[in-house]
């Protein structure tokens, strides 16, 4: 039996706009295991990202219940979650959301400063075995302005890995890049899936992605296209 990573059950996220109450997510119950290769489409502002924040521990749901290996989060302390959000998901976003104040290396260590527990692995040796791994080594001192798109991506998905999570959440991680160094991010999202069955989902607007992963979730003015 499928080992469960994520489950959420009727999720809603709403907001108060003025006097209107906006509703980002609607009943929202879903279900991801481990090893899997899953992507959430939908058009702009249909809530596809929305669920990706809360999913990732980034945000909470208005209501509903959201459930980590099985365990639910609503009795965790914010410091837990803080922590279980470290160390649990890696985050790659459209933006690359890279510090150009600090140098390649130091990016991709970024989280591993702020973690309380002792690594059991040296982080700058993991950094550089990634750096080498995803074509970007000898760009350690180097800044993310310096270098191209498809590397500062490269650059956020090994900054996303330096923590060895069980989850890589990828929101449009090819919206900023061009149509080749695209299609070798999607070829290294899912070499990470395949080879180390890491749990990967991609956010994504466009279906030619979603078709490249195992399992699609639609997702439409806030609720689950079923």
């Amino acid at each position: 039996m499928a080992e469960e990573i994520i489950r959420t059950e009727h999720v809603w996220k709403e907001y108060m706009m003025g006097d209107v109450l906006f509703q980002a997510l609607k009943d929202i119950s879903i279900s991801i295991n481990l090893g899997e290769l899953v992507s959430i489409i939908g058009p702009s502002g249909s809530g596809k990202s929305t669920l990706m924040h809360i999913i990732g521990l980034l945000d909470q749901p208005t209501r509903g219940k959201i459930f980590i290996s099985g365990n639910d989060i609503a009795s965790f302390t914010d410091d837990k979650i803080s922590s279980l959000r470290s160390e649990f998901v890696g985050f790659v976003f459209q933006q690359f959301n890279l510090i150009n104040k600090l140098t390649i290396l130091e990016n991709i260590l970024l989280p591993t400063v702020y973690v309380r527990k002792k690594l059991e692995y040296n982080p700058v040796e993991k950094a550089l075995y990634l750096m080498k791994r995803f074509g970007i080594d000898g760009k350690e001192k180097s800044y993310p302005n310096k270098i191209s798109g498809g590397q500062q991506q490269r650059v956020a998905i090994a900054r996303a890995l330096i923590m060895s999570p069980k989850l890589i959440l990828a929101d449009e991680p090819t919206g900023n890049l061009d149509s080749k160094s695209g299609t070798e991010i999607l070829k290294l999202l899912k070499e990470l899936n395949q080879e180390e069955k890491i749990t990967v989902v991609i956010v994504t607007h466009d279906p030619l992605i979603a078709k490249q992963t195992k399992r699609i979730i639609e997702i439409k003015d806030g609720q689950i296209d079923k």
